[in-house]
């Protein structure tokens, strides 16, 4: 099987050279393609932080398995880990979290067992990046939540949770205060959940979810968020496990997967053979799982843990009264234990199955849109100004454009109304948002819209605007604070 191998910034290249060392020593049926990608792409002139080549042979494999990279900091460029996910639509990004006996905790050492699988949705939200200042003062960035998309990663989850024999699935959300976009996540959690009835679902709000994560971590099973608040989730669980030199990571898409360590590229320790590569490893492991090698997985898996279990360890954690080893020794005690097993947690030794490839070459773009349930109409609009004007002024000056077919209904500024009622104690920003809906309730048209648009430009430089749409009765935006 031949797979796409970039070795990464800083410790990459000396973690992978070690995890492909146990890899070959371990026969795994792979081929390797490496591929330049990383910071010194970025400084070679190439914005998206890989070269034309390995963008087509990632694409022709379907597979990536890469060390840590780094973006370069300041000169505007974007994550080339954020940029390898969404490119190539990596819509689910799963992380198991594992109690490692020979890696002490605080829950390990209370005798916690942890087995939690994090699911986070890789593509929407916030990690859109789609940001600008409306003002001098004020920054806007857009988040993402699709319906498509949503049932695209909470599907995964749902199927992955099943083979997994897995006793609980959750949803974690902000679906209390940003009820349109978790709301809609939420919503699509529960529509899945109904094609699963044997397996346990509920949701939880993502601020209690932190709270009995870090008080009874093992009373969660499979856990799937949204982009944003799955990245520090995952990020706090692998804190209980031991931090994220032992945090595995795979991005799973349609027809390209990545697998990789999520740790940072360390450049205080680099070229110095020190580095823990068990992130990476585990990383790998999944890899070989996916590529249906499973009796290479489970000889390497139960070596690592092995290993880890009679107390070998890198400098950066497990037993000081023991010296540490670097990065081959540690690969190199890995591979003299294939064939043993932990006394704990062994890995069943199930037959390889035939490779699978997983992508396939596309002509176009898939295009992922659900049909429309109801009718859709335009009832108003959000028009976001610019001013440092008080509200009365404001509402007085709108209502002078609002013409035969609107009415200013509500002037907000952050979230929190302020025209026609509101508090002086309100602090002030100079952007607010005039809510215009239909005077007679009756459909608006885009054009009405721009010629709103154009009438209030006369008083006001306005960011930028919203439609106000509704499906059946069923409203598509949300109230301001106090409205």
């Amino acid at each position: 099987m031949k797979i796409a191998v970039a070795k990464g910034d800083g410790i990459g290249p000396e973690i992978m050279a070690a995890v492909l060392k146990i890899f070959t020593a371990n026969n795994a049926p792979l081929e390797y393609e490496y591929v330049d990608m990383g910071k010194w792409v970025f400084d070679k002139g190439f914005s998206n932080g890989m070269t034309p080549e390995a963008k087509q042979t990632i694409e022709s494999v379907g597979i990536l398995f890469k060390g840590p990279m780094e973006t370069p900091k300041g000169k505007g460029v974007k994550s080339v880990n954020v940029t390898a996910r969404k490119t190539w639509n990596t819509y689910a990004n799963k992380r198991v979290f594992q109690t490692l006996h020979g890696v002490d905790t605080v829950f390990s050492k209370a005798g916690i067992p942890i087995d939690i699988t994090i699911v986070r949705e890789n593509i929407e939200d916030t990690y859109g990046g789609v940001e600008h200042m409306l003002t001098h003062d004020v920054a806007l960035s857009r988040r993402f939540i699709t319906r498509p998309g949503s049932l695209q990663v909470i599907r995964y989850a749902f199927e992955m949770a099943k083979k997994k024999n897995a006793r609980r699935i959750t949803c974690s959300h902000k679906a209390n205060i940003m009820k349109i976009t978790d709301g809609l996540f939420l919503e699509c959690f529960y529509e899945v959940a109904e094609e699963y009835p044997q397996l346990k679902a509920d949701d939880i709000i993502v601020d209690d979810l932190c709270m009995k994560l870090v008080t009874r971590p093992d009373t969660f099973d499979v856990v799937v968020l949204t982009n944003l608040q799955g990245d520090i989730v995952s990020d706090l669980c692998a804190g209980l496990v031991g931090g994220l030199g032992f945090a595995p990571s795979a991005n799973i898409g349609d027809h390209i997967c990545i697998f990789e360590a999520v740790h940072g590229t360390a450049p205080d320790i680099a070229g110095k053979n020190i580095a823990n590569p068990t992130a990476l490893l585990l990383s790998g492991i999944t890899m070989l799982r996916h590529l249906g090698m499973m009796e290479n997985a489970a000889v390497i898996e139960n070596a690592l843990l092995y290993t880890l279990e009679n107390g070998v360890h890198t400098g950066d954690f497990g037993d000081k009264s023991i010296p540490s080893v670097n990065t081959t020794q540690f690969a190199d005690a890995v591979i003299a234990n294939f064939g043993k097993e932990p006394s704990v947690g062994a890995k069943p030794m199930l037959p390889n199955m035939p490779a699978t490839p997983t992508h396939f070459k596309l002509e176009k773009n898939p295009m992922l849109v659900s049909a429309e349930m109801d009718e859709e109409k335009i009832i108003g609009v959000d028009m976001f100004i610019e001013s440092h004007e008080q509200p009365l002024v404001i509402a007085k000056k709108c209502e002078r454009h609002a013409g035969v077919k609107f009415k200013l209904v509500s002037i907000s500024n952050r979230g929190t109304q302020v025209w026609p009622t509101g508090s002086v104690y309100t602090n002030l920003v100079n952007q607010y948002n005039a809510r215009f809906e239909s005077l007679d309730g009756e459909p608006l048209f885009q054009q009405d819209i721009i010629g709103l648009y154009v009438s209030l430009s006369g008083n006001f430089k306005i960011c930028s605007f919203e439609l106000l749409n509704m499906w059946g009765d069923k409203k598509a935006y949300s109230l301001a604070q106090g409205q």
